[in-house]
C-alpha cells in the first residue's frame, strides 16, 4: 500500500484562447469604432513655383474675377453655366483638343470655379488646368 500523500496538480489556465478571443473583440472595436475631427481649418488659396508657362496650341483662357464675373478670352460672359457654355463652344468652335485655362483670382468663390469646370463639360471640352503665379511675382 503506498501512504505516501498524493502530489496534486496544480491546476493551469490555459491562456491562448482567452488571448485569441481578446483579438477578436480588439478587432471588432477597432473596425466598428469612428473617428470625428471637429476641427475648424482657415484656409488660403496656395501659389505655385511652377516653370514658364506653356503655350498651348488651342487655349482658352477662362477668367473669374473676384466678384463671380467671367470672361472667355477677355470677352465679357454672364455668370451662369449655360451662357458660359456657349460661349466657350463657341470660341473653341468645335476644338475638342483646346484646352481650358482657368485664371481665377484668389478671392473668387469657389462655386465659380466649378461653374467654369460644368461649363467646359458641357460644351464637351475635358482638358482643364489652372494659371497660378509664382510667389515672387505676387508682389508686383
Amino acid at each position: 500500500m503506498n501512504f505516501r500523500p498524493r502530489r496534486q496538480d496544480e491546476p493551469e489556465i490555459n491562456l491562448i484562447p482567452f488571448i485569441d478571443v481578446l483579438l477578436v473583440v480588439l478587432i471588432f472595436l477597432m473596425l466598428s469604432t469612428t473617428y470625428s475631427k471637429f476641427t475648424e481649418l482657415q484656409l488660403r488659396l496656395p501659389q505655385a513655383d511652377a516653370d514658364a508657362q506653356r503655350d498651348y496650341p488651342r487655349e482658352l483662357i477662362v477668367s473669374v474675377s473676384a466678384e463671380g464675373r467671367f470672361a472667355v478670352n477677355k470677352v465679357p460672359v454672364q455668370g451662369n453655366p449655360d451662357s458660359l457654355a456657349m460661349a466657350m463652344a463657341e470660341a473653341a468652335k468645335g476644338g475638342r483638343d483646346t484646352v481650358v485655362v482657368i485664371s481665377a483670382d484668389a478671392s473668387a468663390t469657389h462655386q465659380s470655379v466649378i461653374n467654369v469646370m460644368e461649363a467646359a463639360r458641357r460644351s464637351g471640352l475635358s482638358q482643364v488646368t489652372f494659371a497660378t503665379q509664382s510667389p515672387r511675382a505676387g508682389n508686383r
